[in-house]
């Protein structure tokens, strides 16, 4: 199989790479964390970041909608935010007499909810009926969602009074979820030294416009998967549903969400068609938060990767001809 890309995955390859140097002139020491959030976008998905405050989540995103042209809107939720602020509302015009729409903070093409666990389950399930559904209805009217529309999620494991995690239906709505983690030591330190030198945020060059990322996910979708990668991610997802440490496997939405993730990530590796390791690079993060993990696995000591790990190493790995 040969490994040449078409004129227009080479754009896609450059677009990627452009933005991924943008963003990383405000976020330092995390590239890998600026490739797999910009994967999920190139695969049409929404993005879960679990972590605490402090690392750069909004600084992230904020670049992120800047790099694409995007435009963007942050929401603080806290328990008094209502579906309403959400989805958006309908009042009536004196003047003209008639109803007429304000839409709510999710209208917009990259939506960052904040510390989506400190607000009530009913306008958690109003963000995520809006990013299943793509459009909200407000007295019987739809109106949809933008293109692209991309929804960046935040949780604070610390701290949980006065907060509702998402359960695990609601957490399948995300095609991954990452952990930012904090930088390492060299980077810490590069930070400190460069913090007067970085770039002000409101100063990142746009390197794409909306059209070029419609295309590029376009680009995505036609990344080639042979009969035996389409076995393979289907065996995986089979190993966790049968795993002795795992209540609940990957769900049929987990699968296909793993397929997209890896023909992005097969894109900007520089290949048209995907292979194993490519799905390997994917399989954590888009099945840790699927996964329903039994008690048994903290009795014989093994972590949730520790059981991915397993199943990776469980699955024969196919052969492809590159």
């Amino acid at each position: 199989m040969k490994n040449n890309l078409s004129p227009e995955q080479l754009n896609v390859l450059r677009l990627s790479q452009n933005v991924i140097n943008e963003i990383e002139k405000v976020i330092i020491g995390k590239k890998e964390i600026i490739v797999k959030v910009l994967l999920s976008v190139l695969a049409g998905g929404h993005v879960l970041i679990e972590d605490i405050p402090g690392v750069g989540k909004t600084t992230l995103a904020l670049a992120l909608s800047k790099a694409l042209s995007l435009d963007y809107k942050r929401l603080q939720f806290t328990p008094d935010v209502l579906p309403s602020d959400i989805t958006g509302f309908s009042i009536y015009n004196q003047e003209t007499h008639q109803f007429e729409y304000k839409p709510g903070a999710a209208i917009t093409n990259l939506f960052l909810a904040d510390e989506i666990n400190r607000t009530s389950s009913k306008t958690q399930s109003a963000l995520l009926e809006v990013m299943e559904e793509g459009k909200v209805t407000v007295d019987g009217k739809i109106y949809k969602m933008p293109e692209p529309y991309i929804v960046i999620a935040t949780q604070n494991p610390i701290g949980s009074v006065g907060t509702q995690m998402l359960p695990e239906s609601q957490m399948d709505r995300f095609i991954i979820r990452l952990t930012m983690g904090y930088p390492d030591l060299e980077s810490e330190i590069n930070m400190l030294k460069s913090k007067h030198n970085l770039i002000n945020i409101d100063n990142l060059k746009s390197v794409a416009t909306e059209q070029e990322l419609i295309f590029a996910k376009r680009e995505v979708e036609k990344v080639y998967a042979s009969d035996v990668m389409f076995e393979y991610i289907a065996k995986l997802a089979n190993a966790t549903r049968n795993h002795p440490f795992i209540k609940l496997g990957l769900s049929p939405r987990g699968t296909i969400a793993l397929l997209k993730m890896t023909k992005a990530t097969a894109l900007l590796r520089g290949r048209g068609f995907i292979v194993p390791d490519d799905v390997h690079y994917c399989f954590n993060d888009v099945s840790i938060h699927r996964i329903i993990f039994s008690s048994k696995s903290k009795i014989n000591d093994m972590t949730n990767e520790d059981i991915l790990k397993d199943i990776i190493n469980s699955v024969p790995v196919p052969r492809v001809n590159q």
